[in-house]
């Protein structure tokens, strides 16, 4: 089976972290996750993220350092995410391509139901901060 590449952007403003929560139908449903999508074949993940975010949000980002990079298998198939520091550089986000979006500190994100790919990201800015 092979592996799909996945890009997500951690985007933090004032102290907090913007999430998405998956539309209500899709697989992993109604579950908050890092925003980000697919990446097309040979396309760039860092070109991709900026693509899916402004596609899903309707946000122009800049896109800085890999933060994390996870290996996940689900039922359908494994993924690849690569997980990215980002900043917005034009737009509000909106919820376009997704059912809800926040911006939540850590605590709140520790207590989201998060996609079980995610996981490690929301470990990883937790520890970070402690």
């Amino acid at each position: 089976m092979k592996t799909i590449l996945v890009t997500a952007g951690v985007i933090i403003e004032k102290k907090k972290v913007l999430v998405t929560q998956r539309m209500e139908g899709a697989p992993r449903g109604l579950l908050w996750e890092f925003p980000g999508g697919k990446v097309k074949e040979g396309e760039d993940p860092r070109k991709a993220l900026q693509r899916e975010l402004k596609e899903e949000l309707d946000i122009d980002v800049e896109v800085g350092k890999i933060l994390e990079a996870v290996f996940h298998t689900y039922p359908e198939y494994p993924i690849l995410l690569l997980t990215y520091r980002c900043r917005i550089k034009k737009g509000v986000p909106k919820p376009i391509g997704c059912h809800d979006l926040r911006w939540v500190g850590l605590e709140e994100l520790n207590k989201l139901s998060m996609a079980p790919a995610d996981e490690p990201i929301r470990k990883h800015l937790i520890t970070a901060k402690r």
